[in-house]
């Protein structure tokens, strides 16, 4: 591996003194039932060689996204925000604006709904759906597609509507790596990869793998998306602290490394950092100077 240059495209953070995680139920889930906060995260992501990342919502609450921005704000780590808003609110567009005048508010950089948790596998077809997904697209910002296998034919067509808006899509389409079965998911991500304006997180696999899991198990679920989405086309994301529940996070980003290793330097250093950058307009930061890569303007 030889992109040490490393930017986090996928985590968390929650402070249950604020809010409660109403997803976090369940004996299974029960080591995720505590705060975790951006100077937790900030140690191992230094120690993994980590210089950047990017905030995910949990929740869909309207209070969340300021405080993500807030915390952005104040912090030499969080480089973006995909925050949440209401997609189907006639508003959308001004709720967007408002809270890019937040303090934080330029770090906004993607807007994610739980599209897994709606019972309608066509909700991201519906009408006033397809009306907010305008609206993000309008904001030049990027759309985070969590969805599970089921729901990647309406994902599809979704993005085949809106060309002009980037579709993010999280933990690879959650694949059922611990059954072993390949379709109909992979038939599924390879209809979304075929939209240009699609590209994909190398994230969330240790959590859909069974316990005990061996990165042989992973495999062929990487090979999949990396012959469908290329490495120009891929992104790396921790999912922390979601991930701790089956790696820690160094093992994550060495899992990472390892699905990659047969690719060359180029490649490698898209996948670690210059396609979030890309993908997300982040703002670079200060250590990259030295490399000169240079961040792109924010889309209007």
């Amino acid at each position: 591996m030889t992109a040490r240059l490393i930017i986090d495209a996928h985590h968390h953070v929650w402070d249950l003194a604020v809010r409660p995680q109403p997803w976090i139920a369940g004996e299974a889930l029960a080591p995720l039932a505590r705060s975790f906060m951006a100077a937790d995260l900030a140690p191992e992501a230094s120690a993994a060689g980590v210089v950047g990342t990017v905030v995910v919502q949990t929740v869909c609450v309207p209070e969340e996204t300021p405080e993500l921005l807030a915390l952005a704000h104040r912090s030499d780590l969080i480089a973006g925000v995909v925050g949440w808003t209401d997609l189907t609110a006639p508003d959308v567009a001004d709720r967007i604006a408002e809270l890019r005048e937040l303090p934080g508010g330029e770090r906004l950089v993607g807007i994610r709904h739980q599209v897994q948790e709606e019972p309608d596998p066509n909700w991201l077809l519906r009408a006033d759906v397809q009306r907010g997904l305008t609206a993000v697209a309008e904001a030049g910002l990027a759309y985070d597609l969590v969805v599970k296998p089921q729901q990647l034919p309406a994902a599809t067509i979704a993005a085949s509507r809106l060309i002009p808006l980037i579709f993010v899509l999280d933990h690879f389409g959650k694949p059922p790596i611990a059954t072993g079965a390949l379709e109909p998911w992979a038939d599924g991500v390879r209809r979304l990869a075929e939209l240009p304006n699609t590209v994909c997180k190398l994230s969330g696999l240790v959590n859909e793998a069974a316990p005990g899991w061996r990165i042989e198990d992973l495999v062929p679920y990487a090979d999949t998306i990396l012959e469908a989405f290329g490495s120009q086309r891929l992104l790396f994301g921790s999912d922390w602290p979601v991930c701790t529940l089956e790696a820690g996070y160094g093992e994550v980003v060495r899992v990472a490394e390892h699905l990659t290793d047969a690719l060359g330097p180029a490649e490698q250093e898209a996948i670690f950092h210059r396609n979030a950058i890309r993908v997300y307009s982040l703002q670079v930061p200060a250590c990259y100077s030295a490399r000169k890569i240079s961040s792109p303007a924010r889309r209007s």
